[in-house]
């Protein structure tokens, strides 16, 4: 007989554990990555053979061994186990840190922050966290693991100004260092050992899928626009420390500047998030907040040698990007077929680091060939084109994902249980797999019948 799976039951404590503990080894290891982005290019431009370029550099080039390595890391994970593989790519973030920690040329600091991005951990650890949580907590897992990305976020583009003052940003070298010592002391004591490893669909993914990923016209919309995003964020990142404090900034007040654009923005988020979801207007604000970024980077190409015109509009664009930030993945579990989702979101993330690892470079670049104004009409131009490839997106369906374990089930039996819950009220889609034992569904969660679904669950996982 199947265990019953209640589908509005709390995680266990067993989930809860590893999920946070997940969340915050993930979290640690980006606080380090992104406590650099407010300071790194007032410290690089110190180095020894430093250039505009070289600096711009500096800032992204984490992003090119992330992008080539996080699907690689995912599947290692598969073959050698999900916790050695984490471990090994902490141990690599070690020791870039290290190496940028003890660098005192420009050439140092590059090869430290590629081998930080080497150590590529996000899809292993996803793929621990779906072995170790139940199918009908999945969607609850992931969602933790990527909030704590975004408050990793918030805290570090704070906390690296303030750090740097104290000890310098190879004193942020070094924490970075020790935060990821911490993540491994974590990986190895607190978070538990599954019972057993597989391959998870919703999680990971699955190089047989790639083609259908990459063929799918809405994803590569919403892949395009998180690549243009973080150009945007890592190119912003080249030159407006340089900017603050050329406009009378100092330096360690920079902070105070992050914290307020930060929580501001925040604020200003939670409205549209809701309008988005709620009120199912998301094409809408989407496009807004693409428009957002675009208006913050004409006040920036405008008002850069101002602090006062820097400040206002760095607000702004931190309205659009936190927004835009937490509203794609969205739009990508929306997007993608249930079964998909996992693969999706592989081709998704390698977006997202080459568009800020090409962010950095082109920014430097143009820092250096035309000045600040001639890198944020670059951010412009990129806006504008993604403005113009989402107004052909599609109108998202508001669907959300949910997992049912069928491991006990014959195919007989899985095939009746799918019919079954299709004629259950906000069901609108289910995918079986009947090797892995999985069936996907796509629900309406404002139309969900749950009472009805699970009733229909404990009689067909019973049978």
């Amino acid at each position: 007989m199947n265990p019953i799976q209640d589908i509005t039951s709390p995680m266990t404590p067993l989930e809860r554990r590893a999920t946070l503990a997940l969340a915050g080894i993930y979290a640690l290891r980006m606080l380090g990555l992104f406590m650099m982005l407010p300071v790194l290019a007032l410290f690089a431009e110190k180095l020894e053979g430093s250039t505009p370029f070289l600096i711009g550099l500096s800032v992204s080039i984490y992003g090119l061994s992330q992008a080539l390595l996080q699907i690689p890391f995912g599947l290692w994970s598969d073959r050698f186990g999900r916790k050695k593989v984490i471990v090994a790519g902490l141990l690599l973030f070690i020791a870039g840190s290290i190496v940028a920690a003890l660098s005192t040329t420009i050439y140092g600091v590059l090869a430290g922050r590629a081998l930080q991005g080497s150590g590529a951990i996000a899809a292993a650890v996803m793929a621990l966290a779906a072995d170790l949580t139940q199918e009908v907590h999945r969607t609850k897992a992931m969602a933790t693991i990527g909030a704590s990305i975004g408050i990793a976020f918030g805290v570090a583009v704070t906390l690296g100004p303030i750090i740097a003052n104290w000890i310098g940003v190879q004193g942020i070298f070094w924490v970075t260092a020790a935060l990821a010592v911490l993540a491994i002391i974590a990986i190895v004591t607190v978070v538990p050992d599954p019972p057993k490893s597989k391959k998870h669909r919703d999680a990971e993914v699955m190089p047989e899928q790639m083609s259908d990923a990459l063929k799918n016209p809405d994803l590569l919309r919403l892949n395009y626009g998180i690549f243009v995003l973080h150009l945007l964020l890592t190119a912003t990142f080249v030159v407006v420390p340089l900017l603050m404090r050329d406009a009378g900034l100092l330096v360690a007040e920079h902070w105070k500047v992050y914290l307020g654009v930060m929580v501001t923005a925040m604020i200003i988020m939670v409205p549209f998030i809701i309008i988005a979801e709620k009120k199912r207007k998301m094409k809408v604000v989407f496009m807004g907040a693409i428009a957002t970024l675009i208006l913050a980077d004409l006040g920036l190409m405008l008002f850069n040698d101002n602090l006062t015109g820097i400040i206002i509009a760095l607000g702004v664009f931190f309205c659009g990007f936190n927004l835009l930030e937490a509203t794609l993945p969205s739009l990508i579990s929306k997007t993608a077929p249930a079964d998909l989702k996992g693969t999706a979101m592989g081709v998704y993330s390698t977006s997202q680091f080459l568009g800020a690892f090409i962010g950095g470079a082109a920014g430097g670049w143009s820092y250096g060939q035309w000045g600040a104004q001639a890198v944020f009409l670059l951010c412009i131009l990129a806006a504008i084109s993604w403005l113009l490839v989402s107004m052909r997106m599609n109108p998202p369906r508001y669907w959300a994902n949910l997992l049912i374990s069928l491991e006990h089930l014959t195919t007989q039996q899985a095939d009746k249980l799918a019919t079954a819950m299709l004629t259950v009220k906000g069901v609108e889609d289910v995918t079986l797999h009947y090797s892995e034992g999985v069936a996907y569904l796509k629900v309406d969660n404002q139309q969900l019948d749950k009472e009805r679904l699970q009733a229909v669950m404990n009689q067909g996982l019973q049978a």
